[in-house]
């Protein structure tokens, strides 16, 4: 009972114990919260990953698309398999229970143009062929959209604010024209501007090779595709409108059977937002029937995208079956973690090496507690000879100092706990005052296009921080407390 009074009362007369605590107090607090922000960041980025790339993708490099026969048919004469086709093989394959929905999709790069500020914009995107009511049930879809978030059927239909957009860009290209088109007033000579960029005219495609002219259909661009970003003079994040919805678009791609340019003119409906700069600034969705005919790919696919009933338990057992559903083939089959590997891989490092580099910081609180407790013990000389000529033995001298870190490690641990979870609670509020103090913004939204600071507490985390704090403390405390059990009575009461 006298260690742990003695203890207690060293706890709460030493202003060099206070020092102790806040050491261990400020290392497990920024332990907590650095590990909150990014196991909130690396959560957040799963989720878009697995809800952007379904559970598994079925794809294939031809750019032609998918190149599945039909195996019941003899070999000089089995007939190709379409996009549906195959999805209906995948659905009464032995995996086919395990299967929640399936879409086919076609992706490849393409280029986007559209009028903005009295110039054509040009952006290379992916263009992404898409069936979308397939699509929403496959998942990543749907909730991503701003218009019709959430809903289970979305389409490329134009609203009726896009029909008004859509007549009065008309109307307004009509006037433009005639005031192009009207003849030059007498004596006048009008003289071209040299400086004037040359007009980039739109692709053609050769309607004499069967491929069909593109129909005047809906596209779902990125939003950052359709709003620009910038900074004013005062360093304010400016958003600003560069396609609405009825705005007309024209993408550019190349033709899946022969390569060549071909092209299609879309109007904007929707706009996918899932956050992400690399996607939202990249990604543009048509219609999968538009797409297949513009390229001229005859019902064909690029890809096919899988969502599982239980992805955990059946994402081995499905992969292992559409393997050997389709063979030795150029088709490609693998998880949405296999597909991003080296991504997820380096989020786990990074967060590893920040871990180990942080927990120096404990580091420091148990070298502080080494010199403090080896001050204390020169200090107790006398305190510890009058308890050894009393009777306290060597490992009970020991254990009053070992206690002693133990109980500055808890209580150092209890406070940083405290403040490091009122951190990430309150990060938001924080990280405002701080940039309208400083003026610098700490989390700026153009970089990574969340409305906030993303967190997410692990229990598990939490107490392995402070256990580990705790055991630091108590280990740095071990060499002082081993001096003290050695020390001698009667050379300590020597000049008493």
């Amino acid at each position: 009972m006298y260690k742990l009074l003695l203890c207690l009362r060293y706890l709460q007369t030493r202003y060099l114990a206070f020092i102790c605590i806040v050491s261990v107090m400020l290392g497990v607090a920024t332990l907590i919260v650095v590990n909150a922000v990014m196991s909130g960041f690396s959560t957040k980025l799963k989720d878009r990953l697995h809800g952007v790339l379904s559970d598994i993708v079925i794809d294939t490099d031809r750019i032609e698309g998918m190149f599945v026969f039909a195996k019941n048919a003899e070999d000089d004469r089995r007939p190709l398999l379409t996009a549906d086709q195959i999805c209906k093989m995948i659905e009464d394959s032995p995996a086919g229970d395990r299967i929640e929905a399936v879409s086919p999709t076609i992706e490849v790069f393409a280029i986007l143009q559209f009028p903005f500020r009295g110039q054509t914009q040009t952006k290379p995107v992916r263009l992404i062929g898409i069936d979308p009511v397939r699509r929403a049930a496959v998942g990543g879809f749907s909730e991503y959209l701003v218009r019709q978030r959430g809903l289970p059927n979305p389409s490329f239909d134009l609203s009726p604010d896009a029909l008004l957009q859509h007549d009065w860009n008309k109307r307004r290209q009509q006037r433009e024209d005639e005031l192009m088109n009207q003849p030059e007033p007498p004596g006048v000579i009008r003289i071209p501007d040299p400086n004037a960029p040359a007009p980039i005219p739109a692709p053609r495609m050769d309607l004499d090779k069967g491929m069909p002219e593109a129909k005047l259909s809906g596209v779902i661009p990125g939003y950052t595709l359709a709003h620009l970003r910038y900074r004013n003079l005062a360093g304010d994040v400016m958003e600003e409108v560069a396609l609405s919805p009825g705005d007309a678009v024209t993408i550019t791609t190349i033709g899946g059977a022969n390569i060549r340019p071909v092209w299609g003119s879309f109007l904007v409906t929707d706009y996918i937002k899932t956050e992400m700069s690399e996607y939202d600034q990249s990604f543009v969705y048509v219609p999968l029937d538009q797409l297949q005919k513009i390229r001229g790919m005859d019902g064909r696919c690029t890809a096919i995208q899988i969502r599982l009933k239980n992805y955990d338990q059946d994402k081995a057992f499905v992969t292992a079956e559409l393997k050997k559903l389709f063979g030795e083939s150029d088709i490609r089959i693998a998880t949405w973690e296999e597909n991003q590997g080296p991504l997820l891989a380096a989020i786990d490092v990074e967060r590893g090496i920040l871990n180990l580099l942080l927990f120096m910081i404990v580091g420091v609180a148990g070298f502080s507690i080494l010199a403090i407790f080896t001050m204390i013990v020169s200090e107790k000389y006398r305190d510890i000879g009058i308890l050894k000529s009393l009777g306290a033995s060597s490992g009970g001298v020991m254990s009053i100092f070992l206690g002693y870190g133990l109980l500055l490690g808890t209580v150092g641990c209890g406070f940083g706990t405290v403040l490091g979870l009122w951190i990430t609670y309150r990060i938001n509020t924080i990280e405002k005052f701080l940039t309208e103090v400083t003026g610098v913004a700490v989390f700026p939204r153009d970089v990574y296009y969340f409305k906030d600071i993303p967190t997410n507490i692990d229990p598990m985390n939490v107490l392995l921080v402070n256990l580990g704090a705790i055991a630091i403390a108590t280990v740095f405390s071990i060499l002082p407390s081993y001096r003290a059990a050695r020390l001698h009575p009667v050379r300590a009461l020597r000049f008493e």
